[in-house]
Order: C-alpha cells, then sequence, then structure tokens
C-alpha cells in the first residue's frame, strides 16, 4: 500500500464519504479522480495500475472524434472508469462496457460511472463479448503477472496483451501505454520520431498490429498529476480489421 501525507490521507477519507451519497455530480466526481488514492488500500504497485489523470483521460478521447461518434466502447482494465467517464462526457457514445479485475476498484467505479455496464473479472476471460466499435485502456505497464496469453501476442509485455484483446473486439483502439513500448516518441522537446523496440517490432510480428500517434498529444503536461508516479507514456491509436477467427481462443 501507498504511504500516504496527511493531507492526501484527509481528502481519500473526504473522496470516500462523497462515494456513500447516492448519486454524484461533476464536482463530486472530480475531487474523488484527483484524490481518491488507488493505493491507500491496494498494492497497485504489483499490478501496475495507476488512475488516469482527467486532463489526459479527455486528450486520450479526443481519438473518438467528438459528438459524431455515437458507437458502444470497451474499456479495459478500467480502474474507476475515468477514460469511460470522459468518453460519456465526450461523445454520444451508445453504450460503454467496463472490466475491472480489481472489485474495490470496480465499487469505485460503479459510483463514478453509472452509465456504464461493470464487467468484474479478467480481461482474458474475453470469449463471449462481441464486437465493439472503440476499445479504449489504460492498462497495467509491464511484465504484470497474468492468467492467460492475448489471441496472437505471447510477449511478456501486459499492455501488448490488452491491446491484441481490444483489435479483436474493436477496430479501432485508443490506448494510453509507456513511451518505450509505443513505437514512436512525441512527448518531447524535438518532435515525433520512430522508436520501434525489440519488443515492439516482436508486437507487430505477432499481431500485425501498428501503433500510431493520433491526434499527437505530448503527454507530459500531465507527468504531476498520477498519484505516487510520473510515467512516461503516449496515447498509442489502433486501426485494425477485427479478428474474427474463433480459433484463437
Amino acid at each position: 500500500m501507498a504511504k500516504l501525507s496527511k493531507q492526501e490521507a484527509k481528502n481519500h477519507e473526504e473522496a470516500e464519504r462523497i462515494l456513500r451519497k447516492p448519486k454524484l455530480d461533476d464536482d463530486d466526481r472530480m475531487f474523488v479522480i484527483e484524490n481518491w488514492q488507488e493505493g491507500a488500500t491496494q498494492i497497485n504497485g504489483l499490478t501496475g495500475a495507476f488512475f488516469t489523470p482527467w486532463g489526459l483521460a479527455t486528450d486520450a478521447m479526443l481519438e473518438l472524434g467528438g459528438w459524431q461518434f455515437e458507437g458502444a466502447v470497451l474499456d479495459l482494465c478500467a480502474g474507476m472508469g475515468t477514460l469511460s467517464l470522459a468518453a460519456l462526457e465526450m461523445s454520444r457514445a451508445s453504450r460503454v462496457v467496463c472490466v475491472e479485475l480489481n472489485p474495490e476498484y470496480a465499487r469505485v467505479g460503479r459510483k463514478m460511472v453509472p452509465d456504464a455496464e461493470w464487467v468484474v473479472g479478467s480481461i482474458f476471460d474475453h470469449s463471449s463479448w462481441g464486437d465493439f466499435d472503440h476499445a479504449i485502456s489504460n492498462p497495467p505497464f509491464g511484465k504484470i503477472k497474468r492468467a492467460a496469453n492475448a489471441p496472437r501476442y505471447r510477449g511478456s509485455e501486459f499492455e501488448y496483451h490488452v491491446i491484441d484483446i481490444a483489435a479483436h473486439h474493436a477496430g479501432f483502439g485508443t490506448h494510453i501505454i509507456p513511451n518505450s513500448s509505443a513505437g514512436f516518441d512525441l512527448s518531447n522537446d524535438t518532435g515525433y520520431r520512430r522508436t520501434e523496440a525489440q519488443k515492439y517490432r516482436t508486437f507487430v510480428k505477432q499481431t500485425g498490429i501498428t501503433l500510431e500517434a493520433g491526434c499527437g498529444v505530448d503527454t507530459r503536461v500531465y507527468a504531476d498529476r498520477w498519484h505516487g508516479v510520473s510515467p512516461a507514456v503516449e496515447i498509442a491509436c489502433v486501426e485494425v480489421d477485427q479478428v474474427t477467427d474463433d480459433s484463437l481462443f
């Protein structure tokens, strides 16, 4: 569990009080996003679970295309649902499904995003989910222990498993992942460049999926908005033909 300052602990307690309300308003949700500490009662470092800063979430959800988007959204490793909340505020998404393994995070998420459908379980148990128009995620990063493999990817990077599963269910995807896994570097002082590490090339070879920068957000402006970490990330976008071969499961 994370070691919180006195002020962080006080704000976390206030966020818990807010979550006991029958219904949250916008100010309530923003307070919870900023102050509910995912590491207060959970060893989130072991699972790589760090919730998305609100500004980064809204920037990432620009990839949905605004009010013209009326499709179904799949949010993998949803945490408290910050990405889904941004998706609902910035589009006319007709359906949002949040998948989260941790029941404590899902408890908070159900209060934060009551209009979403919440699935408490592993993203690897995905064979019955069906099709979506867009998949989104801020997944655990790196070599996180997992229960199974994605349909095609067999490497050790958890974020690539999430992207592969997402691509099985949606032809478009927006994922917040480590800069070192993106295959490109946008958030720097010199501009966009390709940086395809061996792990990225392996992912592309196994899945046929390539990652692009989309509308091009410099994520460094949110580096100090995470709880307890300052990860170097990119918003990686996917456009693929959906995989429909049932033999992959």
